[in-house]
């Protein structure tokens, strides 16, 4: 008998289970080959305390000691830029980031290659940070596996079923006390599959392309030391990688759950949105790919039990803000499941309720 059953072996699922880990036995299960392998494992990977709504924000910044303490963190910084017709939108966007606002001359200091004649506006926040998301992902499997649990892939869940336990099967079949839905974009299907309602997941795609260094910072020496870029109202965004540089059309367009991929149209234009505020042209795209977000019909995370069973625990609808509320996500989905007083205010812990949907 597992006392805690992980459906999902992404960010949320894995730190989950390393907080339960510690009370209880717990098994994962993910249905691909490799942990992390939807939307964990195509993440933009950045810590930014303001961004996000606010019972997002606060998850933040309950997280931010727990990335620090773990060394989880490198200073990138993100940078805000608009053109002349984006002004409305460009100060909407520095006051929910909190961001400074700099001359575009400074902002040129930053990043070289943005194109003067193009960006009006910038921002400047230093408060961005890089995330080593694939060492989170090992360390929090890592706990789970060194508390005598077990991590487990090709275990996609193909019925589940309860007779006063949780009768669930996979590749093998498994009985727990308690589940946790950490499915991702297969979320509501996990809870149907349980006989649980639904809350109305509804996965949105992110496309990514892969450029080369932009001419002139061969081998990406400076390249490094860029701060992630974002258009105002993120309809875009670029951010330096191993040498070269990500850019994103920040698409969200909603899709059923699968395999990702980018739709080279959606890509195009966004690259050409990117293309327009540099003076580097985007000659070549090394390679692309995409993402699914997952997100509630209000936009913040569910955590916690479900109210028609509390053995039914939700930690869903992450919404591309995964792994920077990972830590204290993952307290509070614990502190829940085991009946623990939140360290969250009530308010927060209300607003991340899946009761709040019912």
């Amino acid at each position: 008998m597992i006392d805690f059953l992980i459906i999902g072996g992404g960010i949320a699922g894995l730190s989950a289970g390393a907080r339960l880990s510690e009370h209880g036995s717990v098994t994962v299960l993910e249905a691909e080959d490799a942990l992390g392998y939807h939307a964990s494992g195509r993440s933009a990977a950045l810590f930014e305390e303001g961004y996000g709504p606010p019972s997002v924000v606060a998850l933040n910044k309950a997280s931010a000691e727990f990335f620090f303490t773990n060394d989880y963190l490198t200073p990138r910084g993100l940078m805000l830029v608009a053109k002349s017709d984006q002004a409305d939108q460009f100060r909407k966007d520095l006051s929910e980031l909190g961001m400074a606002e700099i001359s575009v001359a400074d902002a040129l200091v930053h990043v070289p290659v943005l194109n003067p004649e193009s960006v009006a506006y910038a921002a400047l926040s230093e408060g961005a940070y890089d995330i080593d998301t694939d060492r989170m992902l090992q360390d929090f499997a890592r706990t789970i596996r060194a508390n005598a649990g077990s991590v487990l892939t090709r275990q996609k869940v193909t019925r589940i079923r309860k007779d006063g336990n949780w009768l669930v099967e996979a590749a093998d079949v498994f009985q727990a006390r308690t589940i946790v839905n950490a499915a991702g974009a297969w979320a509501d299907e996990v809870a149907r599959m349980a006989g649980i309602a639904p809350i109305g997941i509804t996965p949105r795609r992110r496309s990514m392309a892969r450029l080369p260094a932009p001419g002139g910072h061969p081998g990406g020496n400076d390249l490094k030391n860029w701060p992630m870029m974002l258009g105002a109202g993120e309809t875009w965004y670029a951010k330096p990688d191993a040498g070269k540089l990500l850019v994103s059309p920040s698409e969200a367009d909603p899709v059923e759950p699968h395999d990702a991929y980018a739709d080279d149209m959606v890509l195009a234009e966004g690259l050409a949105r990117y293309e327009e505020m540099v003076t580097s042209p985007v000659t070549r795209v090394e390679t692309n790919w995409a993402g699914l977000r997952s997100f509630a019909p209000d936009g913040t995370l569910v955590l916690g039990p479900d109210p028609s069973d509390e053995t039914f625990v939700w930690s869903a609808g992450q919404g591309g803000y995964g792994f920077q509320t990972a830590p204290a996500a993952s307290r509070l989905v614990a502190d829940l499941a085991l009946g623990r007083a939140p360290e969250l205010d009530a308010a927060m812990v209300s607003a991340l309720s899946v009761t709040r949907l019912r």
